[in-house]
């Protein structure tokens, strides 16, 4: 590496270094979402699967409260500096794959710039871990690519493992894989090596504790999220909704050079065949099946995380390798010099939004639900009467009210969700004299009387708000119940195994 490689490779750390650090001080004044506190619920009890998801995010926040407590910071730590990593090897790619520094230094700053990274890993969902993985899936490839060596099929196995236990949409990879080494001539001897199914075998291993789980709980993992590709009616109106939705979370300047990004390659206008199609496989196979599976469901703007990374290879390759006509040379040029100055701008006007509603004059928006902004008070209101009615557990009619009420409840109080019981198979049940009584049981309101039928006595003892500013963002009811008169907990099983 020459004084000028260095000097880029110094510029690019010490960038995304301070996008790290921001996101670190964001993440220790952002309460937590609902989806956060489950998984740290989830934390506390590691198992092979979780109805919900594999289990790598629930070792993420883990290894974090290990090290910062059960905080909002702690739950986020690990989550945030595997941004580190995912940018070493995203780097790494990039230089292998185009053999320019400068597309493999903005390829590491525009993937950080990104919301999908910048908020992904700064709230932990399984789609940090997930970006990582790919991340280094992408990077052991091109080393595939640019060695020959079998060995690095270990290594692309490893990553492949990982993904997997961070989301079941890492299955994908594989068809990726096979469809690159069959479009590259000079690769398909790799289809009959012993290294590639050497490497198979490493993810199978990885993923063998998730197939456990499932075996062991009636599959109904792999049934909830791979039940979603079954068609049921055929409604494209969803369809609508994916570009709008990727725009804001790759940042609009992003997202054109991305776009221009994969044009070219698809053009062959960069690149040489190995490099551009294995941007193009790990990006359209998976954006492929989104794109159908919304012509009858809505697919979530986070579900397409595993793509981002060889996304911004080609927004990195639109800015620096394409010369393109007049016109469209100076909106690339636009987009390059504003993408990462824009997308601080727009990650922190939505920390300031999530955390007071000050952009918005204090009215509702899409961020007032999840983020658990005012459940400090709300919390603390809810003990004052849980210790007054001496009840001897919290029950709550949802999974994300039950994260809530266990992270900010005082610990070591009786929390469960009274419905849903498969979410918390891998934790111990409260056990005979707290669910006794009498129960204080917290739903939102508007709601019937609930459970009236199940218990002796139901009686409402209040109601507390969950407020941000003004907003009234929840109001939640309080009711007392005593005298079970059979089992607390409604054990149907989820419907997928209906």
């Amino acid at each position: 590496m020459n004084s000028s490689e260095a000097r880029v490779a110094l510029n690019t750390s010490l960038a995304i270094l301070a996008l790290v650090g921001m996101r670190l001080v964001a993440a220790a004044f952002t309460p937590i979402t609902f989806d956060e506190a489950y998984y740290w619920m989830w934390s506390k009890h590691l198992a092979g699967g979780y109805y919900d998801h594999p289990p790598m995010v629930a070792v993420v926040i883990r290894l974090g409260t290990m090290i910062a407590g059960d905080t909002e910071f702690g739950v986020r730590l690990v989550s945030i500096l595997l941004a580190l990593p995912m940018s070493w090897a995203i780097y790494q790619a990039a230089a292998i794959l185009f053999g320019s520094r400068r597309v493999a230094a903005s390829s590491a700053i525009l993937l950080n710039i990104t919301l999908m990274a910048a908020v992904g890993t700064m709230i932990v969902t399984p789609d940090a871990p997930l970006l990582v993985a790919s991340s280094l899936l992408l990077f052991a490839l091109a080393k595939v690519l640019q060695t020959g060596q079998g060995a690095w099929w270990l290594a692309v196995g490893a990553a492949a493992g990982c993904a997997l236990l961070s989301k079941y949409t890492a299955l994908f990879f594989g068809p990726a894989i096979l469809i690159w080494l069959i479009a590259v001539p000079k690769l398909r001897h790799w289809l009959i090596s012993p290294w590639l199914y050497l490497g198979g075998l490493i993810a199978l291993l990885l993923f063998a504790p998730v197939i456990l789980w499932n075996a062991d709980h009636h599959w109904v993992s792999f049934i909830k999220q791979m039940g979603r590709a079954r068609i049921e009616d055929f409604r494209p109106v969803y369809i609508a909704e994916l570009i709008p939705t990727q725009i804001a979370f790759a940042t609009p300047l992003i997202w054109i050079l991305g776009t221009m990004g994969l044009y070219a390659l698809f053009r062959r206008r960069a690149g040489a065949l190995p490099a551009r199609a294995l941007v193009g496989t790990m990006f359209w196979i998976i954006v492929a099946y989104f794109v159908w599976h919304s012509l009858h469901a809505r697919v979530e703007a986070n579900w397409f995380a595993p793509v981002y990374p060889a996304f911004a290879i080609a927004a990195a390759v639109a800015a620096h390798l394409v010369q393109w006509r007049p016109r469209w040379q100076r909106l690339a040029d636009f987009c390059r010099r504003w993408a990462t100055p824009g997308g601080i701008v727009l990650f922190v006007a939505l920390v300031v939004q999530a955390d007071t509603g000050m952009l918005s004059g204090y009215r509702r928006d899409a961020t007032v639900r999840s983020i658990g902004i005012g459940w400090r008070e709300t919390a603390a209101a809810i003990e004052a009467a849980r210790a007054k009615a001496g009840a001897t557990c919290v029950l709550a009619a949802d999974y994300g009210t039950t994260g809530w009420l266990a992270f900010h409840l005082p610990k070591g109080t009786c929390v469960a969700q009274q419905s849903q019981r498969i979410r918390w198979v891998n934790m111990p049940e409260p056990d005979a004299a707290q669910l006794a009584g009498p129960l204080l049981y917290v739903r939102e309101v508007p709601v019937e009387m609930p459970l009236d039928d199940a218990f002796a006595s139901v009686e409402k003892v209040g109601e507390v708000e969950r407020r941000r500013g003004p907003l009234v963002v929840e109001t939640y009811a309080l009711y007392l119940l005593r005298g079970p008169k059979g089992e607390v907990f409604d054990r149907t099983p989820p419907p997928e195994m209906q």
